[in-house]
């Protein structure tokens, strides 16, 4: 069975975390994974991550130690070692198989990211459970936080009771980084759950639907979107990685709800609206703006390109590329099925091209190909809650049976 992977600073919510996460598995048979990011910015890190390494160890979990190796002193320190952090516990859980990694935030966290976002910071709401935040690395990887209703405070309290020990960073207490201004204006303030359960999914989710095209990355919202779900889904039919927010995000969702019909771009991807059908995919122009690497097949190792297939060549000799300016190199049997798509969806369907430049095909036709867009939405919305959906094929994903045969 797959493991459960579990990020392990060494702090004292980790650890209670490990502890409950320990007791959890061995109920339940399941291996435990304690991951430890070790971010090179304090003299002591490495004695911290010798010590999560002991702990973990001492509950019977397996542990790895990660390290981000390019910190840089400056302005969005505090983001870019939250990306890095992320990406490198994604790989490193989807390498050992895990697909839920357990994340320490208490009540106190969410309570110190709403004091955030009211003085102007742009950190998302602290859910219980939601999608990894890097792509493609994180893909189809959920992140569950089952410590929301707690107290750091009381977790430490147990800790001591069982006589558990843990790390203090110096830099919670560092008044120069906002989590550590929140911290110490909320310092000894009652706290409670929203009116709203942390465990309900979110308002928006069902309000659309992948859509028959969600296969060649197309996907579907009705009119009446609301905004969040609107930047998830142009975020999942772009590929990117960064959600739209802002004027250009409202201007778009009024333009929807005012019933017009238009084109539009944004965040990589391209809206098309007529009538009561709302549909999204790739921005061609974007990506002869900002051209995608040329992604190499090895056979039977799936690859990501363009942050919205997982492709998985049956041969070797391929690479991959955008279809505009090849389509009239496909064959009769190919065009036939491009001309049964939306128009702007053509340009950017992924193409099979032999190492030597010759050829081209449909990538279906020699390639197990995957859309991402569909499901990455899905769980973007809250819409899968249970850890065996994430290893289950879904509908869309894959083209019709019958039409690459």
């Amino acid at each position: 069975m797959e493991p459960v992977a579990v990020a392990l600073s060494g702090g004292g919510d980790s650890m209670a975390l490990l502890r409950l996460a320990a007791d959890w598995a061995k109920a339940r048979g399941r291996r435990l994974l304690a991951l430890t990011v070790d971010h090179n910015l304090n003299p002591q890190s490495a004695d911290w991550t010798r010590f999560a390494g002991e702990a973990a160890r001492q509950v019977g979990a397996d542990w790895r130690a990660l390290s981000w190796e390019a910190p840089v002193a400056g302005p969005g320190l505090t983001a870019r070692a939250r990306v890095a952090r992320h990406g490198l516990i994604a790989e490193a859980a989807r390498a050992a198989g895990a697909r839920v990694v357990l994340l320490a935030h208490t009540l106190d966290d969410v309570a110190e990211a709403d004091w955030m976002r009211a003085r102007g910071s742009t950190l998302g709401r602290v859910r219980e459970w939601s999608p990894s935040p890097v792509w493609p690395q994180g893909q189809g990887l959920m992140l569950l936080r089952p410590l929301l209703a707690e107290r750091r405070k009381g977790l430490r309290e147990d800790l001591r009771g069982r006589g558990v020990g843990w790390v203090e960073d110096p830099a919670n207490a560092d008044e120069r980084f906002g989590r550590s201004r929140a911290r110490a204006a909320l310092a000894g303030e009652a706290l409670a759950l929203p009116a709203r359960s942390l465990r309900d999914h979110p308002p928006h989710a069902g309000e659309g639907e992948a859509g028959r095209f969600a296969w060649v990355g197309v996907l579907e919202v009705s009119r009446d979107v609301s905004a969040s779900t609107l930047a998830a889904a142009l975020l999942c039919a772009g590929g990117g990685a960064v959600p739209p927010r802002g004027e250009r995000l409202e201007r778009l969702k009024a333009r929807l709800a005012a019933g017009e019909d238009f084109s539009a771009g944004l965040a990589g991807a391209r809206v098309e609206a007529a009538g009561a059908s709302v549909r999204l995919m790739r921005e061609p122009g974007e990506m002869k703006r900002r051209p995608q690497e040329t992604v190499r097949l090895a056979p039977g190792v799936a690859a990501v390109w363009d942050g919205r297939f997982e492709i998985a060549a049956t041969e070797p000799g391929w690479r991959v590329e955008a279809a505009a300016g090849r389509l009239v190199r496909l064959s009769d049997a190919d065009r036939r099925v491009v001309a049964g798509l939306p128009a702007g969806a053509r340009g950017s369907l992924p193409v099979l091209v032999r190492e030597d430049g010759s050829g081209a095909i449909l990538a279906w036709r020699g390639a197990e190909v995957r859309a991402l867009g569909a499901r990455r939405l899905r769980l973007a919305l809250g819409e899968t809650t249970q850890e065996a959906d994430l290893f289950h094929p879904m509908h869309g994903e894959t083209p019709p049976t019958d039409l690459f045969s």
